[in-house]
């Protein structure tokens, strides 16, 4: 992917005016054509009510474009009150808070050379995209032995078969691995519970804990879930996901998708109810348009203390 679509969503109420970013998707069908439509109905559904009110009765549209809506509402009803998002919705971090960075299936030597100019700018998380073969293991060691003290994932997208999964995984242990993110392909949540039962590390759910009907599903059978604001329909579809997966002893993993800061930004107010944390989409651009959450050395902070806490850059 070189480059990606995405469309600012202004809220204003009385001269106050909240952001929120939604990004095209081809994997969910989302163009600008279609976001500028269920943007217009949105509008529709939302002029009527005052901000607080919109905020409860959300809107009807992809989740994409629902978490969108729901970041501008909450930067603007955060910014009416002089608060931060995170303070309006109760889950104040510790700042500074670690992200992951993220690195691709490549060659061992390049992921090394990846891996160990990531750790000198300051990320202690990593996560290393890995295929099928059990050679793709190889590169984990290689970065385990350049980087014995950084924290590592593994998210092999679903790339595993079952029935390989269970050797995969404790040769993955031998490498101290946090954890692996949706080691199988989704679509099978009962055989995603039994290889998490059979792994000696935290098995992540990623696109099989879309909705509270997925993790209420799996129950305590995974260690992990994986929440996308973009894909569950933003910060109070998020809350919903963290309560559920609490019910059931769950961790939580915070993730994304390419965007900007401002993209970005609604789920950094809610990594004080994270384990992991792999807020990075904004420092894969090459121009970020806002900036104001930080994250270049490896640590996410918002020192603006009103609404999302970003600006145009």
């Amino acid at each position: 992917m070189a480059e990606r679509g995405a469309v600012t969503v202004a809220a204003e109420h009385d001269g106050v005016v909240g952001h929120g970013e939604v990004v095209t998707s081809v994997y969910y069908g989302l163009d600008v054509d279609r976001i500028e439509r269920e943007l217009a109905a949105a509008q529709r559904e939302l002029v009527p009510l005052d901000p607080t009110s919109a905020l409860v009765a959300g809107i009807s549209a992809s989740p994409g474009v629902r978490s969108a809506v729901d970041a501008a509402l909450h930067d603007l009803v955060a910014r009416t009150r002089g608060v931060a998002v995170y303070d309006l919705v109760g889950t104040a971090p510790s700042w500074p808070v670690p992200t992951a960075r993220t690195i691709g299936i490549t060659p061992t030597h390049r992921a090394v050379a990846s891996a160990c100019e990531l750790a000198s700018q300051g990320f202690r998380l990593l996560k290393v995209k890995i295929g099928a073969e059990p050679e793709e293991l190889d590169r984990v060691k290689a970065i385990r032995d350049a980087l014995p003290d950084v924290r590592l994932l593994l998210d092999p997208n679903g790339a595993w078969e079952p029935e390989q999964a269970a050797d995969m995984l404790r040769a993955a242990a031998g490498f101290d691995v946090d954890a692996v993110e949706q080691p199988i392909a989704p679509g099978t949540p009962d055989v995603l519970a039994q290889v998490a039962a059979d792994s000696p590390i935290p098995v992540i759910a990623d696109e099989d804990a879309r909705t509270v009907d997925d993790v209420r599903a799996l129950g305590s059978r995974v260690h992990g879930i994986n929440i996308k604001l973009p894909e569950c329909g933003g910060i109070r579809a998020a809350r919903e996901l963290v309560d559920t997966a609490r019910e059931f002893g769950v961790d939580v993993m915070l993730g994304c998708q390419v965007a900007s800061s401002l993209g970005i930004a609604p789920a950094v107010h809610l990594t004080g109810l994270a384990r992991w944390v792999d807020l990075d989409g904004h420092l894969l651009l090459a121009r970020d348009p806002w900036t104001g959450i930080g994250g270049e050395d490896g640590l996410l902070r918002i020192t603006d203390t009103t609404g999302l806490g970003v600006r145009p850059a």
